[in-house]
């Protein structure tokens, strides 16, 4: 993927004179002080750009492309980075087809992506096989770590933020039955094994756990059963497309319970589709837009003169993801195992969602927060 540079061949020594001046002017520039044409390195992102869950794709798209534009316009990084985004629809063949077409055609160096856990466990193994280093803002699913060491992880693992929430549920609000319905995925069901866990190792009980399955609208029945055994809290185990709806109907059967989740609530779809429904409902999140930490409080105000919106954990992770993969092939170059070393080997990245280190598993070991949805809005909880 190099960039060839043309010489011209100096056929005489009439020549010699206009030639090299040009050639040399415009091309060695050594001692002139002027820079050496860039060798232009290539940047893979997949997602879901379009269908139900193209809010997150379209969050971590933006995260990316914010950062690459960043570092072309910086003139600190010796590579000219260009971006090839391939969209997922969120469909795992489509996610497969789109990883391929990145290794093999885009000849990408390093990829950001896939967004959702199960398109990442379908295409992670392709480009583990390949050795393309590649880094999820925000696949949390369990297994996904064991696919390789070519993948990377740079968000909050389900077990860490379905425990963390459990825990606080307990000792901080004083709830103790739950309910957990949870999409019956990669996502849903890694997230329902590691909240139930939570609450019973924190003295809480679980009197009811229902299922439904991607895409559907109608949670009538779950949510009966579910009102039977009487819950203070109800954890749904999903993305905000769902959740939302739920809540709704919850309101409607006049299910009084504390909603909780997980990060698949953290868009601002949640309150517009959900409205009054979601109101008071807590979230885990690797990211807060209201942050007033000053390298993020900049980068929130860089990403809503860019894209006209506040920028999401999605957003966020994958900023910090590109910015990771960019300084690993400002350091190393544009080589694939060169860049996976340098990216395991990292150490408290400053990253705008916290200083960032990587696990022997490539987990991120990083900072964690709960938000609440107050007054139509996210608010920081803890």
């Amino acid at each position: 993927m190099a960039q060839f540079r043309q010489f011209a061949r100096l056929g005489s020594r009439r020549a010699f004179g206009a030639g090299l001046v040009a050639a040399l002017a415009a091309l060695l520039v050594m001692g002139s002080g002027l820079a050496l044409a860039q060798e232009t390195v290539v940047i893979g992102m997949l997602g879901p750009l379009s269908g139900d869950y193209a809010t997150y794709g379209t969050s971590v798209a933006n995260g990316v492309e914010l950062a690459i534009n960043e570092a072309n316009a910086s003139g600190q990084y010796s590579y000219r980075f260009v971006l090839r985004k391939e969209d997922t629809r969120g469909d795992q063949t489509q996610a497969l087809n789109a990883i391929n077409k990145l290794i093999e055609l885009d000849q990408v160096t390093a990829i950001v992506g896939a967004v959702l856990s199960g398109e990442t466990h379908t295409a992670a193994p392709t480009a583990q096989d390949e050795g393309v280093p590649t880094i999820t803002p925000s696949a949390t699913a369990s297994g996904i770590s064991e696919i390789g060491d070519y993948i990377f992880r740079n968000v909050i693992t389900d077990d860490v933020q379905a425990l963390q929430m459990a825990e606080y549920a307990i000792t901080q609000l004083g709830l103790k039955r739950f309910a957990i319905l949870f999409a019956n995925n990669d996502y849903g069901v890694s997230l329902r094994r590691a909240f139930e866990a939570g609450v019973r190792d924190h003295g809480g009980q679980v009197v009811a756990v229902e299922s439904y399955l991607d895409g559907d609208s109608n949670f009538s029945a779950q949510l009966t059963n579910i009102a039977a055994q009487n819950p203070e809290a109800l954890y749904i185990g999903g993305y905000y497309t769902e959740a939302a709806k739920i809540a709704q109907q919850a309101a409607l059967q006049g299910l009084q319970v504390r909603l909780l989740g997980p990060d698949g609530f953290d868009s601002p779809e949640l309150i517009n589709l959900g409205g009054e429904a979601v109101e008071g409902a807590l979230f885990t999140s690797g990211f807060y837009a209201g942050t007033t930490e000053p390298v993020a409080a900049e980068f929130v105000r860089k990403y809503k003169e860019a894209y006209g919106s506040e920028p999401d954990m999605f957003a966020a992770n994958a900023y910090d993801s590109a910015r990771i993969l960019l300084a690993a092939i400002q350091a190393v170059g544009p080589n694939r195992a060169a860049v996976r070393d340098w990216i395991a080997s990292v150490e408290n990245f400053p990253g705008v969602t916290g200083p960032t280190t990587f696990d022997e598993k490539g987990d991120a070991v990083k900072p964690l927060y709960i938000l609440r949805v107050q007054d139509g809005a996210f608010v920081q909880e803890r």
